[in-house]
């Protein structure tokens, strides 16, 4: 296992100083990076661990924040942000612009060569990056399906990986063909991933908090998920010595 180096970074977006967590990985010289974004809750120990995972992979990786430091637990509060914040894509962009820039200063980061993977609300936020016509080399959504305005897909630049539990309320059949049509109409190279009897956040470790009806951790598919995660990266973003 490498050594890996962490650090906690304060920037400006959405009209709050987010708090992020970048995670570098041994050595000196530049390497790819990764944008990860959490899900709707914010910023947790489980997308930091997350980051520090990929950094001991070789990627220099940014876990951004959402909320201004904040994690909201109570379903209520979370819904009350997120939900305005996911109708409005300039809002998800402004977050993921903001982020992006904090990850391609890093000096340790090849900014040709960047990434973009995130879970619920963060998989939006990348998803909305790469329809903004962001240069990134992957991006990675988990429970994060949404819809872009006519003709945004086309701007994307790289492959995409999606990735559902079947059993998931939120992300239900009409919006996963939504998302799959939008792809194949833009000409985009995706592939998407169902993970049978799995449920919204399927990947995300138990919390001691109310949860929204339909979610649950499903600990086999959060493990193929997180390989096939990685799979991805190893195939768009490899790290050279």
């Amino acid at each position: 296992m490498t050594t890996v180096t962490t650090r906690t970074v304060e920037y400006p977006a959405d009209g709050l100083t987010m708090v992020g967590h970048l995670a570098l990985p041994a050595g000196t010289g530049r390497r790819p990076a990764v944008l990860l974004g959490p899900e709707g809750m914010g910023l947790s120990d489980v997308e930091r661990r997350r980051a520090e995972v990929l950094a001991e992979l070789g990627y220099v990786t940014l876990a951004f924040d959402l909320h201004g430091g904040r994690y909201l637990g109570e379903p209520e509060e979370m819904l009350a942000r997120c939900l305005p914040l996911l109708d409005d894509p300039g809002r998800m962009r402004g977050i993921g612009h903001a982020a992006l820039d904090v990850l391609r200063a890093e000096p340790r980061t090849d900014p040709d060569r960047i990434a973009a993977v995130g879970y619920g609300t963060g998989g939006a936020i990348a998803l909305e990056l790469g329809r903004d016509g962001v240069d990134l080399r992957a991006i990675g959504t988990v429970n994060g399906l949404t819809t872009g305005r006519p003709d945004e897909a086309a701007r994307i630049r790289c492959p995409v990986w999606a990735g559902v539990g079947s059993e998931d309320p939120i992300m239900a059949p009409a919006r996963r063909d939504a998302f799959t049509a939008e792809m194949e109409a833009g000409g985009v190279d995706w592939r998407f991933v169902v993970y049978g009897g799995a449920l919204h956040a399927f990947h995300h470790p138990p919390v001691d908090h109310t949860v929204l009806p339909g979610v649950g951790y499903h600990p086999r598919h959060a493990q193929r998920a997180w390989r096939d995660v990685v799979d991805l990266l190893a195939e768009c973003l490899p790290v050279t010595a």
